[in-house]
């Protein structure tokens, strides 16, 4: 992280303005406010800044849409990013936004897509978080003053506007396992266990308004039983203070090995599990190093989390580059047929992100496709060569989106859950487990808008490939922007047009340790 000098002090609150960047999956210039969870990375970092010396803003571009309001944006002393790995090009906008309006801004980046490619950043922000949300308050402080830092880090729930009637909570940070495509595994970050009474904090500052307590743990279970245990007493605890009504968390397959854990969780209130299905072949599931995955049947595992009155939900990962779309499409079939199991949230198509093993497995593989780029990576857009030919992968990945061809199935589906766990589950529970499918089904509605519609109906045709995807409209600055910061507004390259590294993004990928495949290699 550089140092800048101090600010002058005065006497006036520094502005804060603190933003979740976001690219729509499908492409639509649009906010996402029944997506669950929101983005809660804002809502924590604001909680290294002082309320008593900084004026804080949030603002959640998965919840609102884009930010394109110039007021807003000429605002603050300081603009704080952060975002998915594929929102480095959705930083660089807003940067050229808020330094074209206020040329003494302080920009300060992190967040996955920045740890993967701090070396890039440094060129484009003014500081480069490589850390955690900790890191914050020595930027505050240097920055500001002394004054300005926070050490307590108390989430700022009073700023986030889109929580709605959910409260999200943290309780441990990081996973125990190593899963090949997974981001976390590429930043090499060990699970970190949080002091209960940080927890007990969070939760009682929410108030007792809240029915449902989302806790976004990346591991909920983790790898200390001990912890496990003495979580599931604090809920209970607060639970009965009225704090909690009930709660879901997300939880690796390991968790569902212990039947105690079922009952514990049921006892303090736990209505949902989200877990990582990613796929019932366990095959695949073992080369992606997902190994806690192949220790109990999916099936079986989905089956007895549902008959302990909790609702499972889990996603699939489509793999087009190292399965037959023949393969994937009798999985979906599979699962549309056992009314055992709940339907997938959401039908995701296997990404490499930068820094991963899966990444650099395809990279030495040469199956990243020519002229990808970073906000090709996103869970609708084929950024890997299919072992089939591409235009059977894509449309396969067109028609995936909104199930189109199984709707049918998905009703037929519907009914025989209903039929099966009526007595287990309560209506709300149902209503979310049959919901999801019906949300996936209208995805091409997204938020079921008449307005929403019109605004796909006028994108330009997507392809679905990475090598010809169109860009999304806010690659075209919203107003009048410093020339300065044209090329803020041109998409970095992930790959060149023979499928290699770009040079932009190449000394950050292949740094030391890894083994390199370059062109000059390539050649010999």
């Amino acid at each position: 992280m550089m140092k800048l000098a101090l600010l002058p002090t005065g006497t006036s609150r520094k502005r804060v303005l603190i933003v979740n960047c976001y690219f729509d999956d499908m492409r639509l210039p649009v906010g996402r406010r029944t997506k669950i969870p929101q983005a809660m990375g804002p809502v924590y970092l604001a909680g290294a800044f002082s309320p008593h010396t900084c004026d804080i803003r949030l603002y959640s571009e998965m919840y609102s849409g884009p930010l394109e309001d110039e007021k807003l944006l000429s605002w603050p002393d300081m603009l704080v990013l952060t975002g998915l790995s594929n929102s480095f090009d959705r930083m660089l906008h807003l940067t050229a936004y808020a330094r074209t309006k206020n040329r003494h801004v302080i920009v300060v980046a992190g967040g996955p897509a920045v740890r993967a490619l701090p070396t890039l950043a440094r060129r484009h922000f003014d500081l480069v978080c490589t850390g955690d949300v900790e890191e914050l308050i020595p930027v505050a402080e240097e920055t500001f003053g002394k004054e300005a830092g926070n050490p307590s880090m108390q989430p700022r729930y009073d700023l986030a506007y889109w929580m709605g009637p959910y409260g999200y909570v943290e309780s441990s940070r990081y996973c125990n396992f190593r899963c090949s495509f997974c981001s976390l595994t590429g930043e090499n970050r060990n699970y970190r266990k949080y002091d209960l009474d940080f927890v007990r904090r969070q939760i009682t500052t929410l108030g007792k308004g809240r029915q449902t307590i989302i806790f976004i743990d990346n591991n909920f279970y983790g790898n200390d039983r001990s912890y496990f245990l003495a979580r599931m007493e604090l809920i209970r605890e607060l639970r009965q203070e009225g704090y909690i009504r009930n709660w879901s968390a997300l939880v690796t397959n390991d968790f569902f090995h212990n039947d105690e854990n079922l009952l514990l969780a049921k006892e303090a209130g736990c209505i949902a599990l989200f877990s990582g299905v990613e796929s019932f072949d366990r095959g695949w599931l073992r080369k992606q190093r997902k190994n806690q995955n192949t220790g109990m049947g999916q099936v079986e595992m989905i089956r007895k989390c549902t008959e302990h009155g909790i609702l499972f939900l889990y996603g699939l990962m489509l793999d087009v580059a190292r399965r037959r779309v023949s393969d994937l499409r009798r999985e979906i079939e599979f699962i549309l047929g056992s009314h055992q199991i709940s339907l997938p949230s959401y039908l995701s198509i296997v990404t490499p992100f930068p820094g991963t093993p899966h990444f650099y497995d395809c990279l030495a593989e040469k199956r990243i496709l020519p002229n990808t780029r970073l906000r090709d990576l996103d869970t609708t857009t084929l950024s890997l060569a299919p072992l089939d030919a591409v235009q059977e992968a894509t449309r396969f990945i067109f028609e995936i989106q909104t199930l189109r061809g199984y709707k049918g199935k998905v009703l037929r589906h519907g009914l025989g859950f209903f039929r099966e766990y009526r007595s287990a589950l309560t209506v709300f529970q149902m209503a979310v487990a049959l919901g999801n499918s019906a949300m996936v089904a209208l995805q091409k509605t997204p938020n079921r808008s008449l307005h929403l519609s019109f605004l796909q109906s006028r994108n330009r045709a997507r392809t679905h490939v990475s090598t010809t995807e169109p860009l999304d409209r806010m690659y075209t600055p919203a107003f009048r922007v410093d020339s300065r910061f044209e090329s803020y507004f041109r998409p970095t390259f992930l790959t060149d047009g023979e499928g290699y590294l770009s040079a932009p993004v190449e000394e950050d990928l292949l740094g030391a340790g890894v083994r390199r495949i370059s062109k000059v290699e390539a050649a010999l």
